[in-house]
């Protein structure tokens, strides 16, 4: 089962977890990463580098956050893939911790 990026990452967008991807499965968009479900091979290794624990397992994402699964593979479909750690954004730090984030999401 692939990863899913989940609601954590949205504004904080820290690339921590791209470096250490062995297939390249990350898309990035204006603020924040998917996992395109087609291209992860399961190995979990992004799952520690995640340093806002935004990365699940498919089968333990969390029931509130379970319409990430979805936005992954569609967002995956249209984002550039992205291989390489980058500075996170200059606000990230504001996002850290905040819930309910989805509305902020840029597409």
């Amino acid at each position: 089962m692939p990863h899913v990026v989940c609601e954590a990452c949205i504004g904080c967008k820290r690339t921590d977890c791209v470096d250490v991807c062995p297939v390249d499965c990350f898309r990035e968009g204006p603020n924040f990463l998917v996992i395109d479900p087609d291209e992860c091979i399961d190995c979990a290794v992004c799952i520690p580098e995640c340093p806002e624990a935004a990365i699940f397992a498919e089968e333990d994402v969390p029931e509130d956050q379970q319409e990430f699964i979805a936005l992954n593979a569609e967002l995956a479909r249209e984002w550039p893939s992205i291989t390489r750690r980058k500075p996170y954004p200059d606000d990230a730090d504001q996002y850290h911790g905040v819930k309910g984030k989805l509305k902020f999401l840029k597409r």
